[in-house]
């Protein structure tokens, strides 16, 4: 073994020597010169295919192999932890309550008294409402030796019926109204006079109502409504309206067709005051049956609305009847999306005037009305309105009207020849006198949501007005403005305010002489003064079931004139409670 070790190292040095031992030669350059270039070629050759016939004389088969899965159990104590969604905290639901009552008291006897419940049955497919509101004060005022108590009390219930493609209803009310006729002219009566006047009117009404409204169907809704109206001095008033409305699809417009038959008719036992006696009384009856046509029509930016309305009216007393048609068109144009569109139209009408609707506008009126219709024969307007910010928003508007037999609230003249029983011929009440009247109005209007708890707005309107008889417009004013604010201080309290503006009015003081004409009476011109009216009320929730509030009127405490001799109260402060529950 050592031999075979030896020979091996001996061998191997050998060789490393030898290998070092070579000479090193200069193997210097040699030239190599091309006499013709290289120009390959590609010889056919057999080509092998793609899959080889096999000449094997045996070919092998492939045997088929199956697998399969030896599966055994194993047991794991893992358990993984289960996830869970961030929670997000919620406000809680404020409780709906179906009643609520409120209750205030104030200076000049004032007293509030609101009471509204509902009940809902069928879950909720069908509800009962009752209302009931009243408003009334005790107090005297010092610059009339009569008597300014007033009462206004309304009680309504309904009744509506929700399906899954109609709504019907039903409603009742019953409302009665004290009011006195306080306004005397200053420093013409004497003591005795005043001593005999019995001033008090008392207002009654009852009314009844039901409406259908119906979707996918060409009756798309329809209402009937009839009143009774009456007061202390035996005068009455009956009042019927029943209205319906078709609707027709037209490709992509929708064809309209309303319907309207509308009655009143009553009789006032008593004589215009103008009258040196009492008599005749008067009695009145208009009736009007309409139709207004019309189809809306929308494209882009644009909304097109043309019609007419159709009116017969017809005079029961003088048997005289006429046939109207008015205008009835109106569009409206995206001329900025929304910050700027643009609108304007052309509408008429016959206008049902009833004795119920003139004590609702001034309460002083006298029991010895002429009841006519008002025909407006057209009122265009043009305006433009959107959003400035996405909190503010704004709305100008020009318009032309012109009507026919416009009622016009003027006093009626003293009159000492009448010796009716309620004491309204002492220059402290008001007739209605018609005139036909032009008016050039311009209104404009701004609103600001600060934000969720916090809205303003402002509004104005100038007018120009034009008489057929060259007298002044009797009580209408050329300027009118409000602003109004609410305010969500924070959970608990709550505010708010609004200021009217009413700019100088005008009416006619007469005294009636026998044997002449209204119109030759002695008169004279009175000017009412403009006036500010600035309201404000806040409240607290003591919990959401219980709050309490404070209400102030006529913060610059002036008794300016509303209407003619009929000052208003001073500052008046009231304060009350409400409360809601379920009932």
């Amino acid at each position: 073994m050592q031999k075979k070790i030896k020979l091996s190292i001996i061998a191997g040095v050998s060789l490393i020597l030898g290998v070092f031992g070579q000479d090193e030669k200069d193997l210097g350059t040699e030239t190599v010169t091309v006499v013709k270039p290289y120009s390959p070629t590609v010889s056919d050759a057999f080509k092998i295919t793609s899959v080889p016939l096999l000449n094997d004389s045996i070919v092998l088969a492939k045997k088929e192999v199956r697998y399969s899965i030896f599966s055994v159990p194993v047991a794991s104590t893992f358990t993984p932890a289960k996830g869970k969604a961030a929670t997000v905290q919620k406000a809680a639901p404020e409780k709906l309550y179906n009643s609520s009552v409120s209750f205030g008291l104030g200076n000049f006897n004032n007293a509030l008294l609101d009471f509204y419940t509902s009940r809902d049955i069928d879950r909720g497919n069908q509800r009962v409402d009752i209302g009931l509101n009243h408003f009334s004060s005790r107090g005297d005022l010092d610059f009339t030796p009569l008597n300014t108590d007033f009462y206004n009390t309304k009680l309504e219930a309904a009744y509506s019926n929700r399906g899954r493609d109609s709504d019907w209803g039903i409603s009742a009310a019953a409302r009665h109204q004290l009011y006195n006729w306080y306004g005397l002219p200053e420093g013409i009566f004497d003591a005795a006079t005043i001593a005999g006047i019995d001033e008090q009117q008392q207002y009654y009404n009852v009314e009844l109502g039901a409406n259908l409204n119906q979707e996918d169907s060409f009756l798309s809704n329809g209402e009937v409504f009839v009143k009774r109206f009456w007061d202390k001095v035996e005068s009455g008033e009956n009042r019927a309206l029943i209205k319906t409305t078709f609707e027709f699809p037209l490709s992509d417009e929708v064809f309209t067709l309303t319907a309207k038959g509308d009655y009143v008719g009553g009789e006032f036992i008593n004589a215009d005051v103008n009258n040196t006696t009492n008599a005749p009384s008067i009695a009145y009856s208009q009736l009007q049956v309409g139709i207004s046509p019309s189809i809306l029509i929308v494209r882009d930016e644009l909304s097109l609305n043309l019609g007419a309305n159709l009116v017969y009216g017809m005079d029961g007393e003088t048997n005289e009847s006429n046939f109207y048609i008015y205008p009835e068109v109106s569009a409206s144009y995206r001329l900025l999306e929304d910050m700027v569109v643009v609108y304007g139209g052309v509408s008429g009408q016959l206008t049902q005037n009833s004795y119920a609707d003139y004590v609702e506008t001034n309460p002083y009126v006298s029991p010895t009305l002429t009841i006519l219709p008002t025909d407006q024969q057209y009122m265009a307007n043009i305006g433009f309105k959107g959003q400035l910010l996405p909190n503010l928003s704004y709305n100008i508007r020009g318009s032309y009207m012109a009507e026919n037999r416009k009622p016009l609230f003027k006093l009626n003249p003293q009159n000492s020849f009448r010796d009716d029983e309620k004491g309204y011929y002492y220059g402290n009440s008001f007739e209605v006198f018609y005139d036909d009247v032009k008016t050039l109005g311009i209104f404009g209007e701004l609103n600001v949501d600060v934000n969720r708890n916090f809205t303003l707005g402002i509004n104005a309107s100038i007018y120009e007005y034009d008489t057929e008889t060259d007298n002044p417009a009797w009580n209408l004013p050329n300027l009118k403005g409000s602003l109004f604010m609410d305010y969500q201080i924070n959970e608990q309290w709550f505010m708010g305010a609004n200021v009217f503006f009413v700019g100088e009015r005008e009416d006619l003081s007469a005294v009636a002489i026998a044997n002449a004409q209204p119109q030759d009476y002695p008169a004279s011109i009175l000017t009412l003064d403009s006036f500010f009216d600035a309201n404000a009320h806040i409240g607290y929730r003591l919990s959401n079931q219980l709050s309490i509030f404070a209400k102030a009127s006529n913060l610059a405490n002036n008794d300016y004139q509303q209407w003619a001799n009929f000052r208003v109260q001073s500052l008046q402060v009231l304060a009350g409670a409400s409360y809601k529950f379920d009932f």
